[in-house]
């Protein structure tokens, strides 16, 4: 029988169990499939925890998010086809879920599925080698539970770790005097602690404007928001939230910038990225891209080019997160089952090249990236059964494009309506800014 390792139990790697479950469930004979899972429940990232730096054996905390953290997307354009949030909640809930909230719906569909017994918990992967002879992959693992290392054999590789946990963290000339807190994004776990405080946010993506908001919702005194290449946008700021140049140098609590202003300030907070890493897998295995639309070396964005029996999954920089990860799933399960014939590596690496060029032609702005990515979805959707409408989410992008631009420490305070029901999401209870709870309970209530 075939063999499938997955890595990774977060959304990508849940999509992947998903995808074979299916099948499974229509009466098709599916592949053995292992899923080696390094926390110790499913999530990914979703799953939060307290801990930073090392978890509690010494593996690298994959967690980088924060308490009181929300979707900063409608959930109108990540909800799964066939598992709508009506169905997990029993009701149409607002559009702006909160972390638990997210984490609850994920797992509601996993288990819904019975893909659990697929997973094993606490076995980080230490190697990936692929032997060309045998055309077999040997995977070492370690179970952290009875500290026991073992290899076993697989056909195929999935890798769905995502490439959000390990930190891009740049120097800056003098940083090792700032007297304040110096923190990467990555290892924040409440903005709590900032209140009162004078904070510069370097780096002007999503997790900075998103932490920037945060720490001014949370009482901060004043934040900065230093932008690398350009400003957010046409963003209407309160008085204690202002855009900057990059970050030049730190002298103590001064920061001098790009433009040569100052500012003092308590904390520093690097929003500067993620990178692509890959420690386990052999050199000739390993996935290196810059974080873009079209990654380097996936044919059709999943299909390793010098290997196609290597799949990686959710490597894109992202618009469109759990429903992408489930089209690639389901793709890449009908190349494994012989379904998808994938042509050769000249072919594949023609693929990718046009990808590239089509990305540097056509991407400018927020809207082409939505356009870009809608469309490879599209794509993907014409060689599997999974469908969904595509362009009706695309519409609730562009409202949430709107939104944002009209009233950003607003724009959670509007709903849309699901292109999987065709219901409107009621108005959240609480204004975003007032709501500081966001348990499960809290964000259900009507």
């Amino acid at each position: 029988m075939t063999r499938v390792a997955v890595i990774g139990a977060g959304p990508s790697g849940l999509s992947q169990l998903r995808a074979f479950q299916t099948e499974a469930q229509k009466g098709a004979k599916i592949p053995e499939i292992v899923c080696y899972e390094k926390q110790d429940d499913w999530g990914g990232l979703w799953n939060y925890t307290w801990r930073t730096g090392l978890d509690e054996y010494g593996e690298p905390v994959h967690c980088s998010m924060y308490r009181n953290l929300w979707s900063n997307g409608p959930k109108e354009v990540l909800e799964f086809a066939d598992y709508t949030f009506e169905e997990h909640f029993g009701k149409p809930i607002a559009s702006y879920p909160t972390r638990p909230v997210m984490l609850d719906y994920v797992t509601g569909r996993a288990k819904k599925a019975d893909v659990r017994k697929w997973i094993r918990f606490r076995t980080p992967v230490r190697r990936v080698t692929y032997d060309a002879d045998t055309g077999m992959f040997s995977v070492t693992v370690h179970d952290l539970f009875n500290d026991n290392e073992y290899t076993e054999k697989f056909d195929h590789v999935v890798v769905a770790i995502g490439h959000f946990s390990t930190p891009n963290a740049p120097h800056f000339d003098g940083i090792e005097t700032f007297n304040g807190r110096v923190l990467h994004s990555h290892d924040l776990r409440d903005v709590h602690e900032f209140k009162d405080k004078d904070v510069l946010v370097v780096g002007a993506s999503y997790s900075g404007e998103e932490i920037a908001s945060q720490c001014w919702k949370y009482g901060c005194k004043s934040v900065t928001i230093s932008f690398h290449k350009e400003p957010l946008g046409s963003y209407k700021w309160p008085d204690n939230i202002k855009e900057a140049a990059l970050l030049k140098k730190v002298e103590k609590n001064t920061c001098t910038l790009e433009d040569g202003s100052t500012v003092d300030v308590d904390a520093i907070i690097l929003c500067t990225g993620y990178k692509h890493h890959f420690p386990f897998m052999a050199k000739e295995l390993k996935l290196r891209t810059a974080n873009r639309f079209a990654p380097a070396s996936l044919y059709k964005g999943v299909v390793f080019a010098d290997n196609p029996k290597l799949f990686y999954l959710g490597m894109q920089d992202q618009s469109y997160t759990f429903t992408m990860f489930d089209v690639q799933a389901w793709y890449v399960r009908d190349v494994i089952m012989g379904r998808i014939r994938v042509p050769d590596r000249k072919a594949r690496m023609t693929d990718v090249e046009d990808r590239v060029a089509r990305e540097d032609a056509s991407v400018k702005n927020l809207s082409d990236e939505i356009c870009y990515q809608a469309d490879y979805i599209k794509e993907l959707i014409a060689e599997t059964d999974y469908n969904f409408d595509v362009d009706a989410t695309k519409e609730v992008f562009f409202q949430w494009v709107k939104h944002k631009d009209e009233k950003f420490l607003g724009f959670r305070d509007n709903c849309y309506k699901s292109a999987m029901t065709g219901n409107m999401s009621p108005l959240p209870h609480t204004p975003w800014k007032d709501n500081f709870d966001d348990s499960v309970e809290s964000y259900l209530t009507e």
